[in-house]
């Protein structure tokens, strides 16, 4: 089986390593470099808890399988790849500020594959991190959750996937499907047409950017700017151990530095940084840990998260029938990623699996005016 993935972020690559694995002929299609998307502007939380919370939804579920397969898929990853891509499962504080409500989570309470959940006092969640203000009434710890570092993680899968037989491209923008009725033909890029029996749309915010498609074979993928910085410490001192949620932001450590985000705002194509953002994320991590006053910002970026109408992932068949899309993970789509190879690596070869809560077509019919809207939650990366 001959397959071409458009797109070379966590999505894209992580499907074609295990398709390639399975013994498929697989091309991948980039427009710019390996990762230059969403997956290396992000922070690499692995974060169901954090979050879906104690929802029981397909996308909680999803979001628990997801983490669920991490450890094991990161392993997998760094020996085939050599690379490391500091994965840590150092665990979240989700930290309620003071006049906030109170997380209603129970002590205790499992996650299906997940672990506990322990409620904290104010004093049990500074002695865990003693930087956090005296602002705070609380916290819940996740001890299950964890961390990646983006950029290794996309380097390392276009390693693995290329050593397991596969093929990148980058600088070779898909531009065009060339189709008849009820199938893909093609894909059209500056440089080829490429032929192939199924085709993968994970391209990100950019997923509903290429032509030659019906309407109804779209995805109604809405790129969601989100802006990022990352503060160095004064000598001597260093990041925090674990991720830590609160006061509208999060601070994930990455080696010596600490990253700070996010930002949410409806700009279109837009990845300019503004001085806007640096204020309001530097004001929001001051509040929730004073001492990041005196640190240095060592670098600012923006990324578009591909968010869809109904702020759920859009995985599985379109309406064309070779055509399987890969999109839509909004804020999610590092803690998504094992799952999501394993569901369309599954609906590519098995042509089984699918989640009718994702399904690309159920937006067939929305008009332009949207009777759905994304969830903006400005906290949430």
């Amino acid at each position: 089986m001959k397959v071409v993935v458009i797109g070379a972020g966590a999505a894209g690559l992580g499907i074609a390593w295990k398709l390639v694995r399975a013994g498929a002929e697989v091309t991948v299609l980039e427009r710019a470099q390996v990762g230059n998307g969403a997956t290396s502007a992000s922070a690499g939380m692995i974060a169901a808890a954090a979050e879906i919370g104690e929802a029981d939804t397909p996308e909680a579920a999803f979001a628990r399988r997801g983490s669920a397969l991490w450890p094991s898929f990161a392993r997998e990853l760094q020996e085939q790849s050599g690379v490391d891509i500091a994965f840590r499962s150092n665990g979240s504080l989700l930290v309620t500020m003071k006049g906030e409500e109170v997380a209603s989570h129970p002590s205790g309470e499992r996650h299906g594959e997940g672990g506990c959940i322990e409620v904290l006092r104010a004093e049990q969640t500074r002695a865990r991190e003693p930087m956090l203000s005296q602002n705070i009434s609380g916290a819940l710890w996740a001890p299950q959750e964890a961390s990646v570092d983006s950029q290794a993680l996309c380097r390392a899968l276009a390693v693995a996937f290329v050593r397991a037989g596969g093929k990148v491209l980058s600088n070779e923008t898909a531009v065009r499907f060339e189709r008849d009725a009820k199938r893909v033909l093609g894909v059209v890029t500056p440089f080829a047409t490429h032929h192939a029996d199924t085709y993968v749309l994970a391209a990100g915010a950019w997923s509903s950017r290429l032509e030659g498609l019906p309407p109804e074979a779209v995805p109604p993928v809405i790129p969601v700017k989100g802006e990022v910085i990352v503060l160095a410490p004064p000598e001597g001192l260093a990041p925090p151990a674990t991720v830590i949620w609160g006061n509208g932001i999060y601070l994930t450590p990455r080696g010596d530095r600490l990253l700070v985000g996010a930002t949410v705002e409806r700009a279109g194509f837009d990845t300019s940084v503004t001085q806007q953002a640096l204020v309001w994320l530097r004001s929001r991590s001051n509040g929730l840990m004073p001492a990041l006053e005196n640190w240095r910002v060592a670098a600012h970026w923006a990324g578009l998260r591909p968010g869809s109408p109904d702020g759920l992932p859009i995985l599985g068949q379109s309406a064309l029938e070779n055509l399987i899309v890969a999109s839509g993970q909004y804020r999610n789509g590092i803690l998504f990623a094992p799952a999501i190879a394993e569901l369309i690596a599954r609906l590519v070869l098995e042509q089984t699996g699918g989640e009718p809560a994702f399904d690309p077509r159920r937006f067939e019919g929305i008009g332009e005016d949207g009777a759905l809207t994304i969830s903006e939650t400005p906290h949430k990366a």
